[in-house]
């Protein structure tokens, strides 16, 4: 679990060890909760990060039935203002952990396994009050759908899928945010869905596909985008 720190990550973390999985988190900091724990430095280079994450895990030489990246974060910004800035804040939090997450599968993930990326519902329309979130994410957005393609470098019958939430039930959105969170996805419900995948290939999304989590009086659809 890629972001195994953030709340969705902790969410995964936890689920998937509920289920009795061996789970390695990968974030700033560490999670009590994890299997194993790679500790990354997100100001250093992304070639360096992915170095050092291989390094850890070639210890063991694991082989991973699923991949999970849900690090990232939010910045607003436009052309008047903070745009540079936001751009290169996401492309950290967004872009570096998908492409670093894409190649660890293509390294380390099993036949049949699953790698999920996480972009959003909102990056499928334009951004103007968050230019840099959604010129990220819309990356990610293209990343899944051609790890989806031939000769992506994915193992034999491995699946690339994009999660597009619309608004996840976190603490901090719940603080800074407000509103109707019955249209809020729970972290739970996420969780569930990704184990689901990644224990049953038959119920998971074709490789490539992009699933928006469209939640409405608390129960949450799945729509293909």
């Amino acid at each position: 679990v890629y972001g195994g720190s953030g709340a969705l990550g902790a969410a995964c973390v936890k689920h998937f060890r509920s289920k009795n999985w061996a789970v390695t988190a990968i974030d700033a900091r560490a999670n009590e909760e994890a299997s194993q724990n790679i500790v990354v430095a997100p100001s250093a280079t992304w070639t360096s990060q992915y170095s050092e994450i291989v390094a850890q895990l070639s210890k063991t030489s694991p082989s991973f039935d699923a991949i999970v990246c849900v690090a990232g974060g939010w910045a607003g910004g436009n052309a008047a203002s903070d745009l540079v800035a936001a751009a290169e804040l996401m492309s950290a939090q967004s872009i570096a952990t998908s492409a670093i997450s894409a190649q660890l599968a293509g390294k380390f993930l099993a036949r049949k396994g699953l790698l999920v990326l996480t972009g959003s519902a909102a990056a499928l329309n334009p951004t103007p009050g968050m230019m840099g979130y959604g010129l990220a994410k819309a990356a990610v957005h293209h990343l899944v759908r051609s790890l989806g393609a031939p000769e992506a470098g994915l193992p034999q019958d491995a699946a690339a899928v994009g999660i597009l939430p619309i608004t996840l039930d976190t603490p901090s959105n719940r603080q800074y945010m407000g509103g109707d969170t019955a249209s809020w996805t729970p972290l739970d419900y996420v969780a569930g869905l990704l184990h689901e995948w990644a224990a049953s290939p038959g119920s998971r999304p074709a490789s490539g596909s992009l699933v928006v989590l469209k939640t409405a009086g608390g129960q949450t659809s799945l729509v293909p985008s």
